[in-house]
């Protein structure tokens, strides 16, 4: 990653401290040395209000470079902080909302005389507004993620079942350069990849605040496929998370055994509407809440309203931020008043669930322009269908 982009993202934070007369930060989890730091290390990011970032570095050893240090354990931190000339913070902030208990308080301590505060909100309201090298990352996943879509056809066969089709998607996924984790915000909603929902499947409720569910294949992992077969006149979608260099690109799209009944392909298109009407007025400015009624009152009006984000349990939202995590801001949900900005990128998803049938809907990645919105997940719309496959050889 370049410097001067790292050094805007930091800067991104710092005017946050500032405006909370905050002296420094303490960064140590995954998704926030990634954004500042630009990898994944072992150690701490320290990071000044009025001084160049300082990084505190366990693992790996072979890391050298201009304010870099060794460190073995976070009580050398006020040593260290002296010997480079640093005065010690007056007001220290933390990743309060990703840290563990333990970790939190011991690093606390190592700050004695400080006032610790919360610091994950700052960190996560900076991350929100994307840099233009953010925004050109997701339009090169979104490019590879709907080169793997556009092959899905050519590795169904008949008599698969979720699980088998799931395993050659992800392949697809794989061969275009799919890092495969899935990160998402907290510690409760594991998935692998995504998920691939078939038929009624797609109405099991999960724990997971995910806009669909279902059984999954272990109580351990409660979502997505359950190795059911895949039957003639079900639907299924494709949900994979597509981080192929870091950033969550999200897209979904529905593929059909054989045709359905025509009131799937109406449901179908009802979420294109309810996508092209939302997005016209996803602008700079535009409340979430809004575009979360403007659903709402198309789905009702189409008649779909019992079967919108769920058919039992409902998703209570319409679309949610992306970027390194699956679930940042914004979110396009009830009582959210937060306004669109240029640099948001954000995941809409209508669906709907028909029982019998099976899950319809849309789901693409969008960043806020001054003006507007930009797609950045390129790929067909429509419905699908599935035949006897092409049996292609994938290198």
């Amino acid at each position: 990653m370049l410097q001067p982009e790292l050094k805007l993202r930091r800067d991104k934070i710092r005017v946050l401290m500032a405006q909370q007369e905050i002296d420094a930060a303490l960064i140590t989890c995954n998704v926030n040395l990634i954004y500042t730091y630009g990898r994944v290390v072992s150690g701490y990011l320290y990071l000044p209000l009025n001084a160049p970032a300082r990084l505190f570095i366990k693992r790996p050893n072979n890391i050298e470079g201009e304010h870099i240090y060794p460190i073995r354990k976070p009580e050398q931190l006020t040593d260290l902080l002296k010997e480079c000339g640093l005065p010690l913070p007056t007001k220290l902030m933390l990743e309060g909302d990703e840290l563990s208990y333990t970790e939190y308080t011991r690093l606390a301590a190592c700050f004695p005389e400080t006032t610790v505060v919360n610091g994950t909100p700052i960190i996560r309201k900076a991350r929100s507004i994307k840099t233009d090298i953010e925004i050109e990352m997701f339009r090169r996943s979104g490019a590879a993620h709907a080169k793997a879509y556009e092959r899905i056809p050519s590795v169904y066969q008949p008599e698969m079942t979720d699980r088998q089709l799931s395993i050659e998607i992800e392949r697809l996924m794989r061969l275009e350069g799919c890092l495969g984790i899935f990160r998402t915000f907290g510690q409760s909603m594991e998935i692998f990849m995504g998920s691939l929902l078939a038929g009624d499947n797609a109405t099991a409720p999960a724990p997971y605040d995910f806009a669909l569910g279902g059984e999954g294949l272990d109580p351990s992992i409660p979502i997505g496929a359950n190795g059911a077969m895949l039957q003639p006149g079900q639907s299924l979608m494709v949900d994979m998370g597509g981080n192929f260099n870091g950033y969550m690109g999200d897209m979904s799209r529905v593929f059909s055994i054989g045709k359905l009944p025509e009131r799937a392909y109406a449901a179908h298109q009802t979420c294109l509407e309810i996508q092209e009407a939302v997005t016209e007025k996803a602008k700079p400015g535009a409340v979430c809440e809004d575009l979360y009624n403007t659903a709402i009152d198309m789905v009702t009006k189409a008649g779909f309203a019992d079967y919108f984000m769920g058919a039992g349990q409902k998703a209570k939202f319409i679309g949610h931020g992306i970027g390194l995590e699956i679930n940042e801001a914004p979110v396009l949900a009830p009582r959210m008043k937060q306004e669109l900005e240029p640099g948001m990128v954000f995941a809409l998803e209508p669906k709907i669930v028909l029982p019998g049938i099976g899950p319809l809907g849309i789901e693409n990645s969008w960043a806020v322009t001054t003006d507007g919105v930009e797609k950045l997940t390129l790929c067909k719309e429509e419905i699908v269908e599935l035949g006897e496959g092409d049996k292609v050889m994938i290198e």
